[in-house]
């Protein structure tokens, strides 16, 4: 990607997060739900992708998962697989393996994840974070895949983000989440992200977005924070599909979207 401001995307994609499905299913020993399923369906019913973030000690996704998931994301060649994690735990290994055994793998989303981290609470610290991350983001691009960088809602180290390599940046939602109930909060974060989302696109990298959006902050967070490429959701998502279906939920999702891309 060359420097200046990447064009904004169309309409946002919508990757669905399905490690809580295999959280269910790792609490006995019968195999279901199954997590190939659960990513079938959510990719019939129009989702634009799926995302997984094995971690080192398998509580949710298995090794076997992301296999099982690439073999059938060839099947679904214009959607997109996105796995996340720690580039300097497990998340390279099995990008590797991926990629050898011929299977599709389009964006990696680096993680700063402590190994017993109970889920991701922030983004990389530069300059700190810098030196180490460039080999890493190096590994990834030869493997063939997109970087993206789970990044605090900061403008200041978006520059430093892109100069390490990254394609993208994933915005961590949670204090916009928590906020949304407040309106006046709720102003103050959006700003934090439309700044944050703007210069990073001035340093030349796409924006993502992710950690606790649902049916109810996502449209007003996208119509604030222009430009978002993808959102990933789990959890929330999930949970909804629980009462819905995966089906009415991920129709409900992409209606979100759809309102926040409505003139």
């Amino acid at each position: 990607m060359s420097p200046g401001l990447p064009s904004a995307p169309a309409r946002t994609a919508l990757s669905v997060n399905v490690n809580k499905v295999a959280l269910l299913r790792n609490s006995r020993h019968l195999g279901i739900p199954s997590v190939t399923r659960a990513a079938t369906l959510c990719l019939q019913a129009g989702a634009d992708g799926i995302t997984i973030h094995p971690r080192p000690d398998e509580r949710h996704i298995r090794w076997h998962d992301v296999f099982d998931l690439g073999h059938l994301m060839q099947a679904w060649p214009q959607r997109e697989f996105n796995i996340e994690g720690n580039p300097f735990h497990n998340l390279l290994d099995v990008a590797r393996e991926l990629v050898q055994q011929g299977l599709p793998l389009h964006q990696l989303t680096f993680v700063p994840d402590a190994m017993d981290q109970f889920t991701s609470d922030h983004g990389w610290r530069f300059p700190d974070d810098a030196e180490r991350l460039r080999p890493v983001v190096e590994q990834a691009h030869a493997l063939g895949a997109r970087v993206s960088l789970f990044m605090d809602p900061l403008p200041e180290p978006m520059a430093a983000a892109r100069a390490v390599g990254a394609d993208r940046v994933e915005l961590y939602t949670e204090p916009y989440a928590a906020a949304w109930p407040d309106p006046a909060a709720r102003a103050v974060q959006l700003q934090r992200y439309r700044a944050a989302a703007e210069a990073a696109r001035a340093a030349g990298l796409a924006v993502n977005a992710g950690h606790d959006l649902n049916r109810d902050n996502l449209t007003d967070f996208l119509r604030a924070v222009p430009g978002v490429a993808e959102v990933s959701i789990g959890h929330a998502l999930i949970a909804d599909a629980l009462e819905l279906g995966y089906t009415a939920t991920v129709q409900a999702y992409q209606r979100c979207i759809d309102a926040a891309h409505a003139p």
